[in-house]
């Protein structure tokens, strides 16, 4: 997926730490991202997006895993047994709320389409979800199981297309048009460098709170306003090649919130705030009975923690910076950061 859009270290904001080459989630070895986007006449503006944490041909090997919700207002399947066991078994799969479990399960027909499983006859898949009804036909439940078959199929790695594509396509941000967005960045513990990244399907917040790296830039461009309200949710998967525990996956999802913080949000009610780490390290200890592994120490992981509340403000902005104006729904138009009056409003704060 080659992603053609200019994003925020392009324009010249000043992000903080090392990113990796794609500047995503797939930067992490392994990961697979896939998307179907549905935009059809003046009222269908939706999709579904695909993660396979392994990839394709490691599909059946599960990874460490732990989970967060900072707001409860949205939906994460499978988070239970995530919890319960501290592994993630299955694909992710994101789109909007009427589609959620459509996605789930047609995620358990694709593993059984393909062979894939880790010894069990049954699956507990995870499928999230964000609101696209202001732009979208939502309950016209246009994602199909063969939508989301065709994002897994088509998962793959390298560059990850932003903006208004797969289940990111109707989101909005700050009463900007959004959707998806990832980053990454290279973390170094004990001389070694190892790689966290992040996606979002980022679909929340009040234009006043927009905050871009500490400029109230919100404040100062509200024209043109869809929502004019706090309304919607925010997804994070966040992947590493850090070997960790489900319990220090968990630590790092937590984090996620911190990253929200600094482009604005307070995190209200009507947001929908829920967040999965996991790690595709210790490949080899999840196929035996007796389990030996390596793990970083709690007292080592500072390093991912920021690279977490980085990656997670860089990729919110991202899903705004690299998008279009769109019309919708009901003739709804959500417009696009204008990307001049960011400029100028930064560079006024000496920014």
């Amino acid at each position: 997926m080659a992603d053609m859009k200019i994003r925020g270290r392009e324009l010249g904001l000043p992000f903080a730490g090392t990113a990796g080459r794609f500047n995503a989630i797939t930067d992490v070895t392994g990961v697979e991202v896939g998307t179907v986007t549905l935009v059809e006449g003046d009222h269908i503006r939706t999709g579904v997006t695909a993660l396979l944490p392994r990839g394709r041909s490691k599909a059946h090997i599960p990874c460490a895993a732990g989970s967060f919700s900072f707001n409860g207002n949205g939906e994460m399947t499978g988070l239970a047994w995530i919890e319960e066991a501290g592994e993630l078994q299955t694909p992710i799969t994101i789109t909007n709320t009427a589609s959620c479990g459509v996605t789930r399960d047609a995620t358990l027909q694709w593993l059984l389409k393909n062979k894939i499983g880790t010894g069990q006859d049954w699956g507990l898949p995870v499928a999230a979800e964000t609101y696209d009804g202001d732009l979208n036909d939502i309950n016209g439940f246009h994602v199909t199981a063969a939508h989301t078959m065709q994002a897994l199929d088509n998962a793959c790695g390298g560059a990850v297309e932003l903006g208004s594509i797969g289940g990111g396509t109707g989101m909005i941000t700050y009463d900007f048009k959004a959707g998806n967005g990832s980053a990454s960045r290279l973390v170094e513990i004990d001389g070694e460098t190892f790689t966290l990244g992040i996606f979002v399907q980022s679909n929340f917040g009040k234009r006043e709170d927009f905050t871009v790296l500490g400029v109230p830039v919100g404040r100062h461009i509200l024209h043109d306003q869809l929502r004019g309200k706090d309304q919607g949710s925010i997804i994070a998967i966040i992947a590493t090649d850090a070997p960790l525990q489900s319990h220090q996956l968990k630590r790092l999802a937590r984090r996620v919130p911190m990253g929200m913080a600094r482009t604005g949000t307070i995190g209200t009610n009507s947001s929908g705030d829920i967040f999965l780490a996991f790690s595709t390290a210790n490949e080899n200890s999840f196929g035996s009975v007796r389990r030996s592994a390596d793990y970083i120490s709690n007292a080592a992981i500072d390093g991912l923690f920021r690279a977490v509340v980085e990656g997670t403000e860089e990729a919110i902005l991202d899903s705004m910076i690299c998008n279009e104006t769109m019309v919708g729904r009901d003739g709804n138009i959500s417009i696009a950061l204008p990307l001049d009056e960011l400029m100028d409003v930064m560079k006024r704060y000496g920014r």
